[in-house]
């Protein structure tokens, strides 16, 4: 069991000796850094819950019906929930299967990455909600490429091209903000009914973005979880949970693989060769990273563009403190090639709307954000390296980092948790600077 789960001995087997004691706990708590191997391990404990063979003990290649409906992420006694970005991952899912068409390992791949999506339009999640019932057609378009891919269609290039582009339209168009009230309470309603088969699972990824009524609605669940049940939490940020959740679950600490292990799990998962690069360059994110439309240099260079504009704009009183970011910021936009400053709101908007393909992709937008925040990082690094001993102006350096890194962070907020569109985010956001300025 958990053969699939790299680099994680010591949680791995805490597990494994827990499962065999039979004294694991009925809700879970899986926290640790992005990319730890948190979710993997999650779907791979509810497949040896509710594995059917007592001799195999949850083996992977494990025949039974349960095990095979879990290992593709089709089990009616499994209920994932949780908003995350699956556009990179199905993207390095099809590089993999394309890339070994004939390896049943890297069709699942794929296969599996898409249907982790699918999984949250599970109709148990969604009755009643009319917002289903116009997404329903493009599921079940979905699951029907999927199958072609299961047999093996012809050009399969084009059919995961033709995946990649109906899983980002679900993606963007079915996902509200966080884990809603309503979907907990169905999941809750589902829990108390009997499993189908020998274990039931509901598995919460990203759980510090519940909806705040929604987080009093799973206290009450885990308050008498029902027998034959495990609840698994996953968190990049458990501190953000609420005290009286955290206090009911047994917390499992992934911990930050090294980039020497990172680089084997790129090799091995997705059957991609780094040698040759930086390997402290390689990690698993920017390997994901790689394969978003807009990479991480334009992005920086983007950010650099937004802030050289904002600071360049017309009244604003040109400080030292203003010359000198506007310099360092207008340097770096140059050196990417993003041209001289917008000459307003609007045409700083319109080019970066533009360049980042009006981010089309869930999560190229927080991405951007957190560029503008590294471009703001590097200016007070430099300047403290430069200066030297801290005096009045390095001190309003940091102050005025602290601020637009503050207003970034609302922005990210703004625009995952309450939809608002990066347009007008941005424009917002470009006028709120410009005025602390």
């Amino acid at each position: 069991m958990f053969e699939n789960i790299l680099h994680q001995d010591i949680v791995i087997s805490r597990l494994k000796n827990d499962i065999r004691k039979a004294s694991l706990a009925p809700s879970i708590l899986f926290s640790g850094p992005e990319f730890s191997g948190k979710g993997t391990t999650a779907l791979e404990l509810a497949r040896v819950l509710g594995c059917e063979d007592d001799a195999g003990q949850g083996n992977w290649n494990c025949s039974c019906t349960s095990c095979k409906l879990h290992r593709n992420l089709v089990s009616p006694d499994l209920i994932l929930l949780g908003k995350k970005h699956f556009f990179a991952e199905c993207s390095a899912s099809a590089g993999a299967f394309l890339r070994q068409t004939d390896n049943a390992g890297c069709k699942m791949l794929f296969i599996r990455s898409v249907r982790k999506l699918l999984a949250r339009f599970n109709s148990i999640l969604w009755e009643d909600d009319q917002k289903f019932g116009k997404l329903k057609s493009q599921i079940e378009g979905l699951e029907e490429e999927l199958e072609d891919i299961e047999l093996m269609d012809e050009n399969p290039e084009k059919k995961c091209q033709a995946i990649i582009k109906k899983a980002v339209k679900l993606e963007k168009e079915g996902f509200g903000t966080g884990i809603p009230l309503a979907q907990i309470r169905k999941a809750a309603y589902w829990c108390r009914m009997a499993p189908l088969g020998r274990h039931k699972c509901v598995i919460m990824e990203n759980a510090e973005h519940m909806q705040e009524g929604a987080k009093n609605s799973l206290l009450k669940i885990l308050e008498e979880p029902p027998a034959q049940l495990t609840i698994i939490l996953t968190s990049s940020s458990p501190m953000i949970l609420l005290p009286t959740i955290v206090s009911r679950l047994r917390e499992y600490q992934f911990a930050r693989r090294s980039a020497e292990a990172q680089d084997e799990i790129i090799k091995r998962i997705f059957r991609e060769n780094s040698g040759g690069l930086d390997k402290t360059a390689i990690t698993i994110k920017s390997y994901l990273a790689s394969f978003l439309p807009v990479n991480s240099e334009t992005l920086y260079s983007l950010g650099a563009f937004f802030i050289t504009s904002v600071v360049s704009a017309p009244f604003i009183n040109k400080t030292a403190l203003v010359l000198d970011l506007r310099t360092f910021a207008a340097s770096l936009a140059k050196e990417g090639g993003m041209g001289l400053p917008g000459a307003d709101c609007k045409t700083t908007v319109e080019k970066i709307m533009t360049t980042a393909e009006h981010f089309e992709i869930p999560g190229l937008f927080k991405r951007f954000l957190q560029q503008c925040c590294a471009v703001l990082s590097a200016w007070l690094v430099i300047n403290n390296n430069n200066r030297g001993s801290v005096n009045e102006l390095s001190l309003e350096r940091a102050l005025c980092a602290e601020h637009w890194q503050k207003e970034l962070n609302q922005s990210i907020i703004e625009q995952e948790t309450f939809n608002i569109s990066p347009e007008l985010v941005l424009e917002g956001l470009f006028e709120r600077l410009k005025t602390g300025m």
